[in-house]
């Protein structure tokens, strides 16, 4: 009855650590948690992860290392560096393989090579 139930809902797992990700980062000291939303809507922009398990993972990832470093007082320009944006991308390469763009990476791949095939290349 569960797995009905998640087919037409969606993973329980996931969305109960969807939601605990956002309790821990609404836990955080002020300027971690602001920092961390902020990473948070870009990764949502720009990684278009397209697996849940991978988004919520990375997620928890970036949770854990600011709650770290909240822990140990280190400056968020410490672990941001000078450009945040390359510290996000840096971030999202991590977990690239299940980008949308992946996706379309090895779709362009292999339909590129059907067509050199088709034209007796390969």
């Amino acid at each position: 009855m569960t797995n009905f139930i998640e087919k037409m809902v969606g993973d329980f797992g996931e969305k109960r650590r969807w939601k605990e990700y956002k309790a821990r980062v609404k836990a955080l000291p002020t300027p971690y948690r602001t920092a961390v939303e902020g990473v948070e809507r870009y990764l949502m922009h720009k990684g278009a992860i397209t697996r849940g398990s991978t988004l919520v993972k990375m997620l928890e990832d970036l949770a854990d290392l600011f709650e770290q470093a909240a822990a140990d007082a280190t400056p968020i320009h410490t672990i941001v560096g000078d450009d945040p944006v390359e510290f996000a991308d840096a971030f999202l390469a991590n977990y690239s393989e299940d980008e949308w763009i992946a996706k379309e990476r090895t779709r362009l791949t292999d339909t590129i090579a059907k067509a050199e095939s088709e034209e007796g290349r390969s």
